[in-house]
């Protein structure tokens, strides 16, 4: 199954969560390519040295914010009430790949998702 990383991820793998980089690899082994928002990263990046931020997003699909999925994330914010921009970028794109979602923040997450209309699975981090 697709995964979307949410900042929680990707703060993983930069603290070299063991478990984390298993499951990663584990992902990769059978041609599953976990998909990140552009607005992720901006959240996580604060450093040119995070080394091990930039040899995980070598391994994703990084995808950007158009105009339109930007529209749809401000749809579900008002949907569900909150204001997370970031959040609510990693559900629209779970949302619209089908996809499970790896995150630090599963209450959050959910409440998204639900108010979505929909019930994909939740990977803790």
């Amino acid at each position: 199954m697709t995964v979307v990383y949410d900042a929680g991820a990707l703060i993983a793998a930069e603290r070299d969560d063991r478990a984390f980089w298993a499951d990663h690899r584990v992902r990769l082994e059978h041609g599953v390519i976990p998909i990140v928002p552009t607005p992720v990263v901006a959240q996580v990046s604060r450093s040119p040295r995070q080394v091990q931020l930039r040899r995980l997003l070598r391994g994703c699909d990084v995808r950007p914010l158009d105009e339109a999925d930007a529209h749809r994330v401000g749809l579900l914010l008002a949907a569900a009430g909150r204001g997370d921009v970031v959040d609510a970028c990693v559900a629209t794109l779970a949302v619209d790949r089908t996809a499970a979602v790896v995150t630090s923040d599963p209450v959050d997450i959910r409440h998204l998702l639900d108010s979505a209309g929909r019930n994909l699975p939740i990977i803790e981090v």
